[in-house]
């Protein structure tokens, strides 16, 4: 059951500025590629409220590659952000502190008028708002139920949790006097000539984290299951996870599986939308296989509540088996990924019958 959070008394206070004032905007999404997939819709909302305003969006490496293909965002400030990076800040304190005052500077050289910090459930926005607030932005609206002092302008007691993550953002605009433009995410996705000239199934084994993956040896045999149907499988994977789409490719030991090889991102969602189906992690190929409309079939690990980001525009069949320690949100399971516990021929034939679906 969904439960809403407790309200502090000093939330909810900011009244809802006058959109039409504003000129510059900083949206801050510094996660992952689906994450700033799923803000599409809040940042279309966010254009139709302030249409003559600049929007740019603030994103990690990964997420700002996705960027080209939304339709509201003008540029990318590109970062890995200390306040998302688990274990500690990478390198020496006085280097964390350069970059974000490189960061700090290059924010207040914009002359943003409004910062607006999306979050999941458990994320802190302080670090970006407090970034922001030394930036000298006016306006700074955060989710959150923990006390930020001043930190914040906009202080907004979030949805409950399980609410799912574009609803999420749409939320924060709604505080904000912006009124939701749909739900449907929105990517300007290009046409490529990567796609093969026949049917195929387009493979994505990788994921942010290795509790989100199902195992490599049993997406083998899911692929060599669907070649084996007559339809031709690409196996995808960032540079990071070459090794990975290999073990797949080798394992299945199918002529008509195959890698994909390097695709920008762009390319990649070119690639998902020309497929027939699409067979993933809870990864950012789930997100774009929604945006293109493309049937999707996921391995959904117990990392998230079913309800946070499920597909909602396109079919989709999410696969995982009910575990007690869901959701954990654990990077490396403890266990022995039960959650993810799938016959190999089981999730094969979901791909199989959404294909089948999608002809009749």
């Amino acid at each position: 059951m969904n439960e809403r959070p407790t309200r502090h008394p000093a939330a909810d206070l900011g009244a809802p500025p006058d959109w039409s004032a504003i000129r510059r905007i900083l949206v801050v999404r510094a996660d992952n590629l689906g994450d700033v997939v799923l803000a599409t819709p809040a940042l279309r909302a966010l254009r139709r409220a302030a249409p003559h305003a600049v929007i740019d969006l603030l994103a990690s490496p990964v997420g700002a590659t996705v960027a080209p293909m939304i339709p509201a965002v003008r540029e990318v400030i590109t970062v890995s952000a200390s306040w998302q990076q688990a274990g500690g800040a990478a390198g020496s304190a006085h280097a964390a502190a350069a970059k974000e005052s490189w960061l700090v500077e290059r924010i207040r050289g914009r002359r943003y008028d409004a910062m607006l910090v999306f979050t999941s459930h458990g994320q802190s926005p302080w670090p970006a708002a407090h970034v922001g607030m030394l930036a000298g932005i006016c306006l700074r609206a955060v989710h959150s139920t923990e006390f930020g002092g001043a930190v914040a302008t906009h202080w907004v007691t979030p949805p409950p949790e399980g609410t799912h993550q574009a609803d999420r953002c749409l939320h924060l605009l709604g505080a904000l006097g912006v009124p939701p433009a749909g739900p449907d995410l929105e990517l300007s996705i290009p046409h490529t000539d990567r796609a093969p000239g026949r049917a195929f199934a387009l493979l994505a084994p990788g994921g942010s984290c290795p509790s989100k993956r199902y195992p490599a040896d049993r997406y083998a045999d899911v692929a060599r299951h669907v070649a084996e149907s007559g339809l031709a499988v690409l196996v995808t994977g960032s540079p990071k996870e070459a090794a990975l789409v290999d073990e797949v490719v080798t394992g299945a030991a199918h002529p008509d599986v195959a890698p994909l090889g390097d695709v920008t991102v762009p390319e990649l969602a070119g690639v998902v939308a020309a497929a027939d189906v699409v067979l993933c992690n809870n990864s950012g190929c789930l997100h774009l296989a929604d945006a293109a409309g493309t049937p999707v079939v996921a391995t959904y690990a117990g990392t998230e509540r079913l309800t946070d980001m499920p597909p909602r525009n396109t079919t989709a069949e999410l696969l995982s088996r009910p575990v007690p320690c869901a959701p954990c949100r654990q990077f490396r399971c403890p266990y022995h990924q039960e959650c993810l516990d799938l016959d190999p021929a089981d999730v094969a034939a979901a791909a199989l019958r959404l294909t089948t679906e999608v002809t009749v």
